[in-house]
């Protein structure tokens, strides 16, 4: 069995932040659950994927989301075309562009930033295979 990620992440506005990653990088509404001893969240995802993204918020407590800059979620589009799709629907859901803080990702990415201040890369390449230590 392999493992599967879970990125849960507060949000000041739970309806606005699944609004942003559906219209931005497709996401499906994978799970809802309100007052859940006092959080109501959002599952968004790709069925079927290994990882999914969990947005909340604490009717008790509200927790300001404070991401740094080097906070990334990064999504590997080796297709060019495709690459300028999602960066425009990331743009037309309301995320803005941002210079990245390592250089390294405006080579071949994109970093935009969503009302909370979380940034995602949109990155022009195939994701790299790790080697592994007996390789190296």
């Amino acid at each position: 069995m392999s493992p599967h990620l879970r990125i849960a992440r507060p949000v000041l506005d739970l309806s606005r932040a699944v609004a942003q990653y559906q219209q931005g990088l497709g996401l499906e509404e994978l799970a809802r659950f309100a007052d859940h001893d006092g959080f109501d969240g959002t599952v968004l995802g790709f069925r079927g994927a290994d990882f999914h993204f969990e947005f909340t918020v604490c009717r008790t407590h509200p927790v300001t989301p404070s991401p740094t800059p080097e906070d990334l979620l990064v999504f590997y589009i080796p297709d060019p075309q495709a690459w300028i799709e999602r960066c425009q629907a990331m743009r037309g859901a309301g995320f803005k562009d941002v210079e990245s803080f390592n250089p390294y990702w405006s080579q071949q990415g994109c970093t935009l930033e969503d009302a909370d201040g979380y940034r995602v890369v949109i990155q022009r390449a195939a994701h790299p295979v790790p080697r592994s230590s007996a390789e190296s």
